[in-house]
């Protein structure tokens, strides 16, 4: 299957990672008061002086396949973290920071929103690595398990069809 990259405008063969461009939260405030209210960067995101997130790279493994597929997802963090973070940025010498997932994967049946998740960082301007706090949630057992390459088309293919319908 090929796509058009969003973030490089090039035409990819390969398995796509898939992303969100900012937290849950974000869709819970009005329109209309997400510009007083909203801090957001493409890395970052503060509501209301009191909720911080981080986004980083959720890796699921995909048997015998070279790649692990990633989720771009958002990680909320305590006030203290987020500025060491913001201090630190390109750092792998911070952490790991516990948040909670905020960030819905729409493919899995059970909600991933408030999963337990740490957050790993890397440094050297790459985004932080995320694992979702081993539980029989789907999506943690795929992270711990792996993936069929079958499967990770499949969840592509799910969420293109909910973009394209909304």
């Amino acid at each position: 299957m090929s796509y058009r990259c969003v973030t490089c405008g090039e035409v990819h063969d390969d398995l796509p990672d898939l992303g969100a461009d900012r937290p849950d939260i974000w869709w819970s405030i009005p329109a209309e008061g997400r510009e007083q209210k909203i801090q957001l960067t493409s890395d970052t995101c503060i509501v209301d002086q009191e909720n911080f997130f981080i986004r980083g790279v959720l890796q699921i493994p995909i048997h015998d396949y070279p790649r692990s597929f990633g989720f771009g997802v958002w990680v909320s963090q305590k006030r203290e973290n987020f500025i060491k973070y913001l201090e630190n940025f390109d750092s792998d010498q911070i952490g790991p920071f516990f948040g909670w997932l905020s960030t819905r994967l729409s493919y899995y049946p059970t909600d991933t929103t408030n999963l337990k998740a740490m957050v790993h960082f890397r440094g050297k301007n790459v985004r932080p690595l995320i694992e979702v706090e081993p539980s029989n949630h789907p999506l943690a057992l795929d992270q711990r398990n792996g993936i069929t390459l079958g499967k990770a088309w499949e969840i592509v293919h799910h969420t293109m069809r909910i973009i394209e319908s909304n």
